[in-house]
């Protein structure tokens, strides 16, 4: 193991990170490749100049000492870290088809990395290093398999019928809002979330967004629902 000898003395730079990140993401990232990648992207995304700041796909690709830290030190390995992110929705990912391929675009999701998308959604932004060629542009959002894996556990054919139910019968956004809750709850269960879903759906949601299960209250009466 290589020794650190101390961060320098006098003026240096700092990178700053949300307090939500330690809050509410540290705990729920368990592959140190992911954890990794997230830090990465806050202290290169903060070195960017201009008005929009994103990462490209070839910059990660080309940062030895990135791909180096990782557990196997290969392309691969970022891949993954990358999927994890923008599944978990750390990452927002907009992919780029040019005449000679395409490339990928991430941004932080922060109000400034979602605006940059609701930017591009419109046309109003491309890539600095393609807006004099032809582009075709796809927005990718985690699908609701990848939340369940990356945030509930491993896909059964019996679980993967009922998210495609869910799909069907509740909105996306009440969806994901509901797996948030149950990992913020510490009841990482479909059952948990189903219950939420249908409780929304029959008493109805806040309009603002903000869960009623927020108190211990409420969340009892969800695990309260399971045990019976």
């Amino acid at each position: 193991m290589k020794g650190f000898s101390g961060f320098p003395t006098g003026k240096t730079r700092y990178t700053p990170v949300p307090n939500q990140f330690f809050s509410e993401l540290l705990p729920q990232i368990d592959d140190l490749d992911e954890l990794k990648l997230t830090l990465y992207c806050f202290w290169r995304l903060n070195l960017k100049a201009g008005r929009i700041f994103h990462i490209r796909l070839r910059e990660l690709e080309q940062d030895k000492e990135l791909l180096s830290s990782f557990q196997h030190p290969v392309t691969s390995s970022l891949g993954h870290a990358l999927e994890r992110a923008c599944a978990r929705g750390t990452l927002l990912r907009i992919k780029v088809e040019q005449a000679d391929g395409y490339e990928e675009y991430f941004f932080m999701n922060t109000p400034k990395g979602r605006a940059a998308l609701d930017s591009a959604s419109r046309g109003d932004w491309s890539p600095p290093d393609a807006q004099d060629t032809p582009i075709s542009m796809a927005i990718e959002l985690p699908n609701i398999f990848s939340l369940y894996e990356q945030n509930i556990g491993a896909l059964t054919p019996l679980i993967a019928e009922e998210l495609r139910d869910a799909e069907r019968n509740f909105p996306a956004d009440w969806v994901k809002e509901a797996i948030s809750l149950a990992v913020t709850n510490n009841a990482r269960s479909w059952r948990y979330v189903t219950a939420i879903l249908e409780r929304w759906q029959r008493e109805g949601k806040d309009d603002h967004g903000k869960s009623k299960t927020d108190s211990e209250k409420t969340r009892r009466r969800y695990l309260d629902y399971l045990e019976s």
